[in-house]
């Protein structure tokens, strides 16, 4: 209803049903209904929800759906694995990649009634043929025609699945062809690069003027934790339920820079010792969040890294030895004080 209203030129807001919900203990009818709605927007008791331009939302659904078929293809992929193990072939502990050429060739052998180890095994190409020996072994089991007529279907669907995400890229490099300049300010970002600089384009836009600040993308995209205080005391809540598809395209830039020497990696190791990995993951993809909301805000913005050492150059060390000091008082019972940088121990 709403892109049919849109397309015939009317302005129309998009509101979450929580923002308009009628108070409970009240009759409820259609009529009802229809004159609560009208109060709540004439007395401007409703905000508009994000809506994408149609551009932005033919990117989504390319790089969505290019998602969903990289999962599908890797999931096939584990099926062929699983089908090879249950014929006892075992390339899969000799072969880095079963699915690159060598083991692609095996397996269309295996497919055509080739059963001699040696023969199989001498397709092997590259770096593979290091390991002739071990893959004659590996390629020895009980391969049958049921097999092989299964192998062929899963062979046959991650082909297909290849020749559509093929397509799929030029698709979406069509798509983003308007949006080239955001993209080359955000793969300067350390774990970004152009698949996930398209992705976030889709889920969130170029127009950063829908959000009045970074913490309000955080919070749109609930990578912040929930307020809750009720009587003056609050209460832990964890981040609310919010896009999916953007949750999953950060953790895995998250992932990305994580171990990389910057200060995003540097402030996603330092959270992780202390609060785990999970809790690193949200305040790490809020930290990235924040820079992409400047980097988008600002056409002549670029991304500037305050490097690694950022958190290791300002620890005040009188107070991180003071610190110290109290620990190892309370373990061994000895009172110590710091004096001039040394350390004084004190006997009773």
């Amino acid at each position: 209803m709403y892109f049919l209203l849109e397309a015939e030129g009317f302005e129309c807001w998009l509101v979450n049903a929580r923002d308009v919900k009628n108070v409970p203990g009240r009759p409820k009818t259609d009529k009802l209904d229809a004159v609560w709605l009208a109060k709540v927007a004439e007395r401007g008791m409703c905000r508009p929800s994000l809506v994408h331009p149609d551009l932005i939302r033919q990117l989504r659904d390319l790089t969505r759906y290019r998602r969903a078929l990289v999962q599908d293809r890797a999931r096939e992929m584990q099926r062929v694995e699983k089908l090879l193990e249950d014929a006892q072939i075992k390339i899969g502990t000799v072969l880095t990649d079963i699915h690159g050429q060598s083991g692609r060739a095996m397996m269309e052998a295996l497919i055509a009634g080739e059963r001699d180890v040696c023969v199989m095994a001498q397709l092997a190409k590259g770096r593979a043929r290091n390991k002739i020996r071990d893959l004659e072994e590996a390629l020895r089991g009980f391969f049958t025609g049921h097999h092989a007529m299964i192998l062929r279907m899963m062979l046959d669907n991650i082909d297909r699945m290849a020749a559509q995400l093929t397509e799929l890229d030029r698709k979406i490099e069509a798509a983003v062809a308007p949006f080239t300049h955001q993209i080359g300010q955000l793969v300067e970002i350390p774990g970004l690069d152009q698949i996930a600089a398209r992705e976030l384009i889709g889920e969130i836009g170029v127009d950063m003027t829908r959000f009045p600040s970074a913490a309000h993308l955080a919070s749109w995209a609930k990578f912040c934790p929930q307020v809750h205080e009720s009587a003056g005391k609050k209460k832990s809540k964890s981040r609310g339920k919010g896009n999916p598809w953007l949750a999953g395209a950060l953790g895995r830039i998250v992932f990305g820079f994580s171990r990389s020497d910057c200060f995003l990696g540097a402030r996603y190791r330092r959270l992780a010792k202390r609060r785990g990995p999970q809790k690193a993951i949200i305040a790490a993809g809020n930290s990235l969040l924040t820079v992409v909301y400047h980097l988008l805000s600002d056409p002549h913005a670029r991304f500037h890294d305050l490097g690694a050492d950022y958190y290791s150059t300002r620890i005040d060390k009188d107070r991180q030895a003071r610190n110290l000091a109290r620990h190892l008082q309370a373990i061994t019972g000895q009172q110590i004080t710091i004096h001039d940088g040394q350390v004084v121990l004190h006997t009773t």
